[in-house]
């Protein structure tokens, strides 16, 4: 902060160096540098307080000379480090102090090229010689330059002001005039911040509808100190006398916006504020109160009522107002003395007789203070007597002590310290459950669960804590228990009758809490008559034998409704073996009774299902096998070796609707030919039947196998429910040796010749019963002695985790090696098939002699 200005004949103190600028406050000491994290003191290692190394303390009290801390430092490791902090206090005293001065002389000099129209450097040249000619420091000039600027300013603020109004309404700028003015001599002749309120409030706001106003001072730190304020109750103004810095109000926001805030209804807007709970619907302004460049506090005002955008006159009349502040506020500090030390207030007497009386752990809490009046930690100044400490202490170790020194944690994870301060400074009560509480004890972290309740009396804090008893705890975890498993429980005095009942077996019993329980005698009259033998061999092994027991029955309540309830019970016997108590439980097991009862049904539904599908795959299986038998009688034709094989797959559920045929026709030509239906079980076998009996049938005509299959298409269409499959047709002319064949969307014939095996060239040719008419391509194949080919089906060759190319050449590699007969040939190309579908799979073969 600058100096304040004095007149050309004042007295002026000594010169300071001009190396070194003004005095200025040193850092405190980091907390981490000391043993002991206690918020504003320390401990040494003889157990004896050790002041903290505060600004003031620092420069005020005693300052150990270089003689003291060599000393201080051969003497222990603590005195070394204290030195050593010394050390670099003061270097970064002298690090402030020169860029504070570097500032100043260069915000003096932007002044100067102002006043004089001159450039930095003449600028730079003037303010030396001047300095030089008044007898003082270049930096002692520079502040008395600023300050005249600064009284310059606010003189041309208060006539630009006057002279906007004028020129837009003359009655209103006259009235405005007199205001400012007035309220401007005020300030001037104000001679602290408390009086300045005075004069603001009286003179300009209480025209405009403003009720109370209140002048903020900010510290270095971002916190706020309430340096004075007009219409507010004296109770109100002292619980907001100081707002930490991590505090978001309504001064707060004032204070980081530029143009301020603005607010047309406070209560709105959630931010706690000064006088907030007298005016919740009135409107608020929040305005940044600076000179030079430099923000020193906030101007705040309240209305009573909601605030409607004003016009540009009076805002410009409210921001002078806050430069006004601004004059006052540059020369504010914060109130010495012992008036600022905790002590025992009225109302903290009052609050330590209210925490006796309260049956849970409370502290008393009052405000700790640095020298600047600044909060740094709040003294426990009570503890009732129902304290208890959550690292288990006894409480004169805590009374008198420090906050932080007395749970160094609270500054950490559960913000406990946080949440006082804010109460303190807010007023408004905190309540949280399940906080945890954590105590550092010979530097182990001791932890607690408990309830806290702050609250604000006065200048006192009052902080309560229930700590969670793991007893209720556990008794509220067996209540949820007994809620969620619907398990009421009993007990029944033998000897009195007497008979306990919890909630739950009320509920169960669809009775009202104040009615009668019912004992277990009674149990069969409350039970369907269906039930009654179980509950009497349950009563005779309980009360007769005296051993554990259990039944289940249905109870009947008063409602109407019947539930099904499990009851178990034990007896609880004297030192004489006598019947003392029977104790158990009742459990409402209604849904898993249905629950079992649908499974019961659902099982028998499954089995139904299952015998129904079984009985459908073996009548699939012998319909299949009936038509088409794994093997097939040698066709009697001359030159020419006819094999055909099936094979069905080897699940039932699988069996499906491939199919074969080789027949010797009237003409003499033999009919081959192979197919597949889509689809599985009974619908497909009998497609594939409907379709194999049609070619047959067809080819009696002497029809091409193009023509056979256009028909067949025609069949598959419209007679079979629009099946679809696929097919090879064939047609052998044992004379000329040639084959004519055609595919409808099957894989083509193998052809082995020699060595070699291919498949034979694609023709074109759609699937069966796609489309209800198609043409079929068909061409001619001419075979030669000890020529084969091979007819199959896609369970030859399919496989899930391989394109069906190379399972087809697979198929080519094995058929290469042809064996000495068609049979053998065959069987080994099923042999070695790597198919891994489980489908069913033909194979027609023919070699020419």
């Amino acid at each position: 902060m600058s100096e304040q200005p004095r007149e050309p004949g004042q007295d002026r103190e000594p010169k300071r160096d001009s190396a070194t600028g003004p005095e200025s406050s040193p850092s405190s000491v980091p907390s981490d540098a000391l043993p002991l994290t206690t918020g504003g003191e320390a401990k040494a290692a003889d157990g004896e307080a050790v002041p903290p190394a505060g600004p003031s303390r620092a420069v005020e009290e005693q300052p150990a000379s270089p003689g003291d801390l060599d000393e201080l430092s051969s003497a222990s490791p603590v005195g070394r480090l204290a030195a050593t902090v010394e050390r670099l206090s003061r270097e970064v005293r002298a690090a402030q102090a020169e860029a504070e001065g570097r500032a100043l002389i260069e915000l003096a000099k932007g002044v100067l090229v102002e006043r004089l129209k001159c450039g930095p450097a003449q600028a730079a040249r003037q303010l030396t010689q001047l300095a030089e000619q008044a007898q003082v420091t270049p930096l002692e000039f520079a502040v008395d330059v600023i300050n005249q600027a600064a009284r310059d300013r606010m003189s041309e603020v208060t006539d630009a002001f006057l002279a906007a109004t004028k020129a837009a309404d003359e009655a209103e700028s006259e009235s405005a005039a007199v205001r400012l003015r007035a309220a401007e001599s005020g300030v001037l002749a104000a001679d602290d911040t408390q009086a300045v309120a005075d004069a603001l409030l009286e003179q300009a706001l209480r025209p405009l509808g403003a009720v109370a106003v209140a002048v903020w001072a900010v510290g270095s730190d971002g916190s706020l100190t309430l340096a004075g304020s007009a219409g507010f109750s004296p109770a109100e103004a002292a619980r907001w006398r100081y707002v930490p810095p991590d505090v978001v109000t309504v001064a707060r926001r004032g204070l980081v916006e530029r143009d301020g805030q603005w607010i047309t209804k406070l209560g709105a807007t959630g931010l706690p504020s000064i006088g907030l709970h007298h005016h919740p619907d009135g409107g608020r302004v929040a305005l940044p109160a600076g000179t030079g460049g430099r923000i020193h506090g906030v101007l705040e005002i309240a209305w009573p009522a909601p605030l409607e955008p004003q016009p540009p006159q009076i805002v410009r009349q409210v921001e002078a107002l806050a430069e006004l502040c601004a004059h006052t506020l540059e020369l504010y500090t914060p109130p010495h003395g012992a008036a600022h030390e905790p002590r025992v207030l009225p109302d903290a007497a009052e609050l330590m007789d209210l925490a006796d009386g309260l049956h849970d752990p409370a502290l008393v809490l009052v405000p700790h203070l640095d020298d600047e009046g600044h909060l740094v930690d709040f003294r426990i100044q009570h503890v009732n007597s129902r304290f208890l400490d959550p690292a288990g202490r006894p409480r004169a170790v805590v009374s008198g002590a420090l906050l932080l020194e007395a749970y160094p944690m609270a500054a950490g994870d559960s913000e406990l310290f946080q949440r006082v301060e804010r109460v303190y400074a807010t007023g408004e009560p905190f309540r949280a459950r399940r906080m945890n509480l954590t105590a550092l004890v010979d530097q182990v972290p001791l932890s607690a669960v408990a309830d806290i309740s702050i609250s604000r009396h006065g200048m006192s804090v009052l902080l309560i804590w229930r700590i969670e008893d793991e007893t209720a705890r556990l008794a509220s975890l067996l209540q949820h228990a007994q809620r969620l498993g619907r398990i009421g429980g009993f007990e029944e005095n033998v000897l009195t009758g007497e008979i306990t009942w919890n909630g739950q077996l009320f509920d169960l019993y669809g009775r009202p809490e104040t009615s009668t329980p019912v004992a277990l005698e009674e149990l069969p009259a409350h039970a369907h008559p269906d039930d009654g033998v179980s509950i009497r061999r349950f009563l005779r092994t309980l009360l007769h034998h005296r051993r554990p027991a259990a039944a289940a029955f249905r109870l009947q309540r008063p409602d109407g409704v019947t539930r099904h309830i499990r009851i178990v019970a034990e007896p609880v016997l004297d030192t004489d073996d006598r019947l003392l108590l029977i104790r158990g439980a009742y459990q409402d097991i209604s849904s898993q009774h249905w629950t079992e009862v649908a499974l019961a049904a659902t099982r028998d539904q499954l089995a139904h299902t299952e015998q129904q599908a079984t009985e459908r795959n073996r009548l699939t299986l012998q319909l299949q096998h009936a038509i088409m038998p794994p093997t097939q009688a040698p066709l009697q034709v001359s030159g020419l070796q006819v094999a055909v094989r099936y094979r069905p797959a080897e699940t039932e559920q699988l069996v499906g609707g491939d199919w074969y045929d080789a027949v010797v026709l009237p003409s003499r030509k033999v009919l081959l030919c192979v197919g597949d239906v889509a689809g599985h079980g009974i619908e497909a076998a009998t497609s594939m039947v409907v379709l194999r009996n049609a070619l047959r049938g067809l080819a009696v005509t002497g029809a091409g196998p193009g023509q056979l299959l256009s028909w067949l298409n025609i069949v598959a269409h419209h007679l079979t429910g629009a099946v679809t499959a696929t097919a090879v047709c064939g047609l052998y002319d044992p004379v000329g040796r040639t084959l004519r064949w055609a595919r409808a969307g099957h894989l083509p014939p193998v052809l082995v010749r020699d060595t070699e095996a291919a498949p034979l060239p694609l023709v074109k040719g759609l699937l069966l019963g796609a489309v209800p008419e198609a043409v079929y391509e068909e061409t001619e194949l001419q075979l030669e002695p000890q020529d084969t080919l091979l007819m199959y089906t896609d369970g030859l060759v399919e496989r899930r985790d391989r394109p069906v190319e190379e399972s087809l050449t697979h198929l080519l590699t094995t058929a290469r090696s042809a064996p000495s007969s068609l049979d053998q040939q065959l069987d080994r190309l099923l042999t070695y098939s790597k198919s891994d579908t489980d489908d069913d799979t033909c194979l027609v073969g023919i070699r020419v002699g």
